[in-house]
């Protein structure tokens, strides 16, 4: 195989542009170091591409999915849980669902914005309750960089005092909507609590960047900047810099090392040429995600790391965890017949429910938070309102069923549980050794299954779900999920909060990188992403893997400063 070899080193080579890649880039920017990024998409400029203010009317397709736009053809991700001439297997009889972006920026182009802190208990679970391990770092190493986060990215939400659900530097929160009231009634009366949410959306301007106009959607990508991305808030200021260089199209293959076992780059495979290429770098970063870092790790094989690099442990693609999920949506008769209004807000929950509960009194341990919705948010596009006949019981033809959309809609809420799993031995990844992808690279295959603990958290979040809609004179639109159904729990990754392939450790026979996410076996390699966590908190994965990477790039600094790195 030719492999075209670049002639200059780099500081620093970062493998993935989304949120940890693009937290390393800037911080290493600005601490002086010449960076090159490799992503395996294409360009994405949020300016020009996104369709933030498009209709649904103007597309034949009415907003529907697409093959690389799951979540409705004006989705700002480009990619999803199949990618052409990107496959991955599954073992006998199990699932896992691997969601993958393919352009710059990756998946924060699309997620929700939900920028919660892991609190002090997150980080000492097993101290605590005697499941999973404990971190090797606890709250306050992290407190500074979630710190920094709020003050450098902008997040709204409100100072409750809630001690595992630590405050942060908060922007004000918009007020609730109209069917947010009523929740928030219901949830009172029921003691559940239920506080503004915290979103890194703008409602204020900050360094150069405009406050929310509530136009709700912010999935479909910020044309002023005004929610979180890694391109509008991370990448642009370190390509200002001029010392960053992003190759885009460039699909990791391995990273390459010497006769001393240290990295000295990163070979891709340019997607569109098909041909291999290799780039030099004194350290490489490892952002991909955390199952596409750990395929790169596994890999990169060679007469000293038979195993792949940096897995003397043989952890490289265990503890592999999502976020437990589930739905319930409910018809509300007080609010059918509304008034035709434009339900300003941003794009996302203006409030939500942290965890509440003592799990010492409960079946199950650690906890979930509840993402709520509804009303008329959005204008209604494909797919609006199916099933109507859940709610006249009929379904209808014409006129009539014209006069049942407008009676209804808006009429419904619903209630997303996001909750932690616990490590198990069964969920993981690791190399097929019989399937390649388009480019000759070998493909993930996945281990999974959720245990006991998330099954008992489900059916809490079920009845509580239930109980919630039940409070505000609602019916459920759905019955409740048996047992064996696992009571509605999506499959093991498709809440795209998958963490922990890498993890973080003192001791480098049980981990793959230490406390500051630096490879136990591979001094110059570090990982940036979701890889390094050691359990998956209930809250949403992304606020914490830019403050690790946010502190572990400060770290890298500080070791080139001192001629270390």
């Amino acid at each position: 195989m030719q492999i075209i070899r670049q002639s200059k080193t780099y500081d620093v080579c970062i493998v993935g542009s989304g949120a940890g890649g693009g937290m390393a880039a800037k911080v290493l920017c600005d601490a002086g170091a010449d960076v090159l990024m490799l992503e395996a998409g294409g360009p994405w400029d949020v300016e020009k591409d996104s369709k933030m203010s498009a209709w649904a009317y103007d597309s034949p397709r009415r907003g529907a999915a697409t093959p690389d736009r799951p979540f409705g053809e004006f989705d700002g991700c480009i990619g999803g849980w199949d990618v052409t001439g990107e496959p991955y297997t599954q073992a006998p009889g199990e699932r896992f669902d691997w969601f993958r972006a393919r352009m710059v920026g990756g998946r924060t182009n699309h997620w929700g914005r939900i920028s919660l802190r892991m609190g002090p208990d997150d980080f000492k679970g097993r101290s605590l309750d005697g499941v999973g391990d404990d971190w090797p770092i606890g709250y306050d190493d992290i407190k500074p960089y979630y710190d920094k986060l709020d003050r450098l990215v902008g997040i709204f939400g409100s100072n409750e005092g809630i001690r595992n659900e630590p405050d942060g530097i908060f922007q004000p929160p918009p007020k609730p909507r109209c069917y947010e009231l009523m929740i928030k009634q219901a949830a009172d009366r029921l003691r559940i609590t239920c506080i503004p949410s915290r979103l890194s959306i703008l409602t204020k301007p900050l360094n150069g960047r405009a406050a929310c106009h509530y136009c709700g959607q912010c999935g479909r990508g910020c044309a002023t900047h005004s929610n979180f991305s890694s391109p509008s808030v991370l990448l642009a200021p370190a390509l200002k810099t001029g010392r960053l260089r992003i190759i885009t199209n460039a699909m990791a293959r391995e990273v390459t090392t010497d006769e001393s076992g240290m990295a000295t780059g990163v070979s891709y495979v340019n997607t569109k040429d098909r041909r291999d290429y290799a780039v030099r770098a004194r350290i490489v970063v490892l952002a991909a995600s955390a199952c596409e870092s750990a395929r790169l790790l596994l890999n990169s094989k060679s007469g000293r790391f038979p195993d792949g690099l940096a897995n003397s442990s043989g952890v490289v693609g265990r503890y592999l965890t999502d976020s437990t999920g589930l739905t319930v949506t409910g018809y509300i008769p007080k609010l059918a017949n509304g008034v035709a209004h434009n339900e300003d807000g941003v794009g996302g929950m203006h409030l939500y429910m942290p965890w509440w509960l003592d799990n010492k009194k409960l079946d199950f341990p650690r906890g979930y938070h509840v993402e709520l919705g509804g009303g008329r948010r959005g204008a209604p596009s494909y797919g609006m309102m199916g099933g109507i006949q859940r709610f006249n019981g009929v379904g209808g033809y014409g006129k009539s069923l014209k006069d049942d959309y407008r009676k209804y809609y808006g009429a419904t809420v619903y209630f997303s549980g996001r909750g932690e799993m616990v490590p198990n031995e069964k969920t993981s990844c690791e190399i097929d050794p019989n399937v390649v992808d388009a480019y000759g690279i070998p493909v993930l295959r996945f281990h999974a299954g959720f245990g006991n603990h998330e099954i008992l958290q489900a059916k809490h979040m079920q009845e509580t779900f239930r109980e919630i809609i039940h409070e505000m004179g609602g019916t459920p639109l759905s019955p409740m999920p048996s047992r064996e159904s696992e009571y509605g729990l999506e499959p093991v990754g498709r809440i795209i909060h998958e963490v922990g392939t890498t993890r973080m450790g003192s001791n480098p026979q049980t981990s793959v990188v230490n406390a500051n996410c630096q490879a136990h076996d591979v001094k110059n390699v570090f990982v940036a992403d979701g890889g390094p966590f050691v359990s998956n908190a209930h809250k949403n994965c992304t606020w914490t893997i830019l403050a690790l990477a946010m502190r572990s790039s400060e770290y890298i600094a500080q070791q080139r400063n001192q001629g270390t790195l």
